[in-house]
């Protein structure tokens, strides 16, 4: 992150802001005709204020930075919005870190400093990768922890061998909103008080946004996983209905 680069920032912050209400996800019934439920899965630690989001079993290791704009250094909650699918079933449509109690009333795209923000484009976003169907939040302090204990933990596969047995037994513990794999843990690093929250990602593998959620002083609240834009995704499945009905 350079001078040039905060210029530009500061010129398409506003443009890089979330098309969706993504607290409406966690304080509506419905959203679109679909049910929606919120579920707490505990603290997220942030020892640092420097947060991550990536796929904890691809992308989670030192060399990853993290966002740019700081955040308040301590535990916080996490929340999961559930969106009830009639066509896809249960999903995670959005998460929800909450650093204060103040409403946020503008989403502004977590970055890493790193992005060409010449391409930035209302609606557009840069995101984060998927590609193991499972996204989680943590600190670059935590990382290197998790680095050592993967290192030293003596197994062909991390999640078959390690990591699926603690999200059955999540599921076992807290059914609700899982499917019989587990869709969610609360990881304690082993070694360490720290926590980090993985779960499933909405639609499995793709590219999500990420937001910071700033208050009416301007400043950061809470942080948003942005999983699924419901109304885009319901109105675009319509749109094909339609299209199939008509097709010769």
């Amino acid at each position: 992150m350079n001078e040039a680069w905060m210029k530009k920032w500061e010129e398409v912050k506003d443009i890089l802001i979330s098309p969706v209400d993504i607290e409406s996800y966690f304080t509506s019934d419905e959203i679109m005709d679909q049910k929606m439920e919120v579920m707490e899965i505990g603290n997220v630690s942030i020892p640092s204020g420097k947060v991550i989001v990536r796929d904890p079993l691809v992308y989670l290791n030192a060399r990853e930075k993290p966002y740019f704009v700081e955040v308040p250094k301590g535990n916080f909650p996490v929340k999961i919005a559930v969106a009830k699918l009639e066509d896809w079933g249960d999903r995670y449509a959005a998460v929800k870190v909450e650093f204060t109690k103040e409403a946020a009333v503008v989403y502004r795209e977590a970055l890493i400093g790193e992005e060409e923000l010449g391409d930035a484009e209302g609606e557009d976003y840069f995101g984060f990768v998927v590609d193991a169907g499972l996204a989680c939040i943590t600190d670059t302090q935590v990382v290197p922890y998790v680095d050592k204990f993967i290192s030293e933990l003596d197994v062909d596969n991390i999640y078959d061998d390690y990591f699926a047995e603690l999200f059955a037994k999540s599921y076992n513990e807290n059914p609700d909103n899982q499917r019989d794999l587990g869709d969610w843990i609360n990881w304690k690093v082993p070694g360490t008080e720290y926590q980090i929250p993985i779960f499933a990602s909405g639609l499995g593998d793709g590219v999500y946004p990420v937001y910071f959620g700033y208050d009416s002083k301007g400043e950061i609240s809470s942080l948003y996983i942005l999983f699924i834009d419901i109304e885009m995704e319901l109105s675009e499945e319509g749109e094909d209905e339609n299209d199939d009905e008509y097709t010769d």
